[in-house]
């Protein structure tokens, strides 16, 4: 009886400490992940010239994705003919999977656009500055004509650039502080070739206008890469949502078999449905990512 209270005792404490240590590991995994996301969020925001506080967009997120879950099993128990809490937990497990990533995800889509408007007024935004040297102005002249011009996103970055200028920052450091902060492969030439004339004392109007006609010709490129492309982008989305559209049509249809497959387990507990499903989710999302990986050429 002793031993016996002895061994339930230490199986109590070996649990409970188990238990302690794994709570401390989700919970510091959980906080380095939420640091590092603040951190990628708040390089988003600046880059977008959002003033919102990086916290924000993960409360967003974990709100966003604990309504989606909640909203997942809520339609499932109206919908299903027979609610069972393995289907529900499952249901809502990816429902709020899928849509955490989705307020950074926006982000980033802004960001990308923000990106590509940007690189089409460069051009323009090249031959008014050739124009105004032609003119007889300074180069930091020609920079405040495109800051003035309140063409949204490039004169808010000129604006930026002006200002630091301004400020006694040396054009060649407000340059490259413009580079790491757009980002864009198209502008990093402009700085460079910039930065090398003053230096070297090179003819600036011709090269600007040298620049606008290659980053005409890119942009040409780029919409003709876009339209051959084009299928094959819609070939991924098309193959990633037919496996989803026909499980939910066999849903309708079989609704037995779906639930025979969702009940499915081996040795008594491992739910292999919907081990399957899970991992046929991640083929899916593997091959969408490598059908955009060769579609997406790079000039």
């Amino acid at each position: 009886m002793e031993f016996a209270f002895l061994a339930s005792l230490c199986a109590g404490l070996s649990v409970t400490f188990t238990t302690l240590v794994i709570v401390d590991f989700i919970s510091y995994a959980s906080s380095r992940y939420k640091e590092r996301y603040v951190k990628e969020t708040a390089i988003v925001l600046d880059d977008v010239l959002l003033q919102m506080p990086p916290g924000k967009i993960f409360d967003l997120s974990l709100a966003l994705s604990g309504l989606s879950g909640f909203l997942g099993m809520l339609i499932l128990g109206i919908a299903g003919s027979e609610w069972s809490w393995t289907k529900g937990i499952f249901i809502g497990i990816t429902c709020a999977a899928a849509t955490f990533p989705a307020p950074k995800l926006f982000l980033k889509h802004l960001k990308k656009q923000r990106l590509a408007k940007f690189n089409e007024q460069l051009e323009d935004a090249l031959s008014s500055m050739s124009s105004s040297l032609k003119a007889g102005f300074s180069i930091n002249q020609a920079l405040e004509v495109i800051a003035d011009e309140n063409k949204n996103p490039i004169s808010v970055e000129f604006k930026l650039l002006v200002q630091e200028i301004r400020l006694g920052v040396p054009m060649d450091e407000a340059l490259q502080n413009m580079v790491q902060r757009l980002d864009s492969a198209d502008f990093e030439l402009v700085s460079t070739a910039v930065i090398t004339a003053r230096q070297t004392g090179g003819e600036l109007t011709a090269i600007l206008d040298r620049l606008a006609s290659v980053i005409r010709e890119r942009m040409r490129i780029n919409r003709r890469l876009m339209a051959l492309t084009a299928q094959g982008r819609l070939q991924a989305y098309m193959i990633s949502m037919m496996p989803i559209g026909l499980f939910i049509a066999m849903s309708y249809i079989t609704p037995d078999m779906i639930s025979q497959f969702m009940h499915a387990t081996v040795m008594g507990f491992i739910p292999i449905g919907i081990t399957l499903l899970i991992a046929c989710a991640g083929m899916l999302v593997a091959g969408f990512f490598v059908i955009k990986k060769i579609t997406t050429i790079d000039i």
